[in-house]
């Protein structure tokens, strides 16, 4: 009874996510942040998968963080969504894939309230109408960008030129996958798993050659926050949130992180910079080194062969190398800060408190 009880609940998370044809929309910040995980999303999907994935140029933000932040109504962002919308169906789709989560969440939470409240759908196309001129019909189905890869994990593991494995042991890579709460907390129905047993970076791992590591604080934020961190007087808050989740996983001894959300890299990787800083302690598993973080399109990537300094790993904070070295992937020391046409972008100020190459 109780695995039958576990079946019906995992069975009831799962996603019958469409196999071609999709309208994706980039994320405002994951382009600053870690801005070749997008590129490697569409080189990926288009160029290796052959799928038809569309972008337009006249995407604008969803507005989730200045929602979240509370800066604008309900309406107004309702109003942006609308706009998104009537750009996809302009185009001629009607899967919609969304880069960020809270822009996914964003989405998913307007659809689900014009569902419960049909007149505030029809004031929005009102709204849209009388700030634009233009309509729309609603996506039959919103997944978040992730879902496609997690999708077509195997087909990326068929033409894998390294996995997830130790080359010098033979064993997996020791993983933590971080979810994105936007992603799994917000409607635990739309996320691969739910809120309890979210799978699809798990997935992706697993098929990747990896092994998930379990820890206490594994649900735990990242420590973004919106308000936590944007609101300056309030960042402490956010750092203690990352802080925790670190304390708690150290004993584990993780080889990578791996996430899905444009925030939790981010805050992951920078940190744990901070950390050093304020404490003189880094996680990795040699004295001054961290552990490296990834988004899921990096990792991707690194399994298909891409050349790590493509991918943009140069801009992480933890330095990737050692990472690279336990799987066997080359690289050229001397190539990590050319820009294109191989300029010289010069070298960073490296911090003494950890490790840099």
């Amino acid at each position: 009874m109780i695995y039958e009880g576990k079946q019906k609940i995992w069975a009831d998370y799962q996603k019958e996510i469409p196999d071609d044809h999709w309208y994706f929309v980039r994320s405002c910040i994951r382009q600053n942040f870690f801005p070749a995980s997008e590129k490697y999303f569409t080189e990926i999907t288009k160029n290796v998968l052959g799928k038809d994935i569309y972008e337009s140029p006249h995407h604008t933000t969803c507005g989730g963080i200045a929602y979240h932040c509370d800066t604008i109504p309900q309406e107004t962002v309702m109003t942006i969504v609308a706009r998104q919308f009537a750009l996809m169906t302009e185009a001629g789709y009607e899967n919609y894939a969304a880069s960020c989560i809270t822009s996914f969440g964003n989405y998913i939470e307007t659809l689900e309230s014009w569902h419960e409240f049909p007149e505030l759908e029809a004031k929005i196309r009102d709204y849209l109408w009388k700030a634009c001129r233009k309509e729309f019909n609603k996506p039959k189905y919103v997944a978040h960008s992730s879902d496609l890869i997690y999708k077509f994990r195997n087909e990326i593991a068929s033409r894998a030129k390294f996995r997830l494995v130790n080359k010098e042991t033979g064993e997996p890579l020791r993983v933590v996958e971080h979810i994105g709460c936007h992603y799994n907390k917000m409607f635990p129905s739309k996320g691969v798993g739910g809120a309890e047993y979210p799978y699809v970076l798990c997935g992706m791992v697993e098929s990747w050659g990896g092994q998930i590591i379990d820890y206490p604080e594994r649900r735990h934020c990242c420590g973004y926050g919106f308000r936590q961190y944007h609101v300056q007087a309030n960042r402490g808050y956010s750092f203690s949130n990352t802080h925790k989740k670190f304390e708690s996983m150290e004993p584990y001894k993780p080889d990578m992180i791996i996430t899905n959300c444009p925030g939790c890299p981010y805050f992951l990787d920078r940190w744990q910079y901070v950390t050093a800083e304020t404490e003189g302690k880094t996680y990795g598993d040699k004295p001054g080194q961290g552990i490296p973080v990834f988004t899921y399109e990096e990792v991707a990537g690194l399994v298909l062969g891409y050349d790590p300094w493509d991918l943009g790993l140069q801009l992480h904070q933890v330095a990737v190398e050692p990472l690279l070295d336990k799987i066997g992937i080359p690289y050229d020391p001397a190539s990590k800060y050319l820009g294109v046409n191989k300029k010289d972008l010069g070298r960073p100020v490296l911090p003494e408190c950890m490790t840099c190459f």
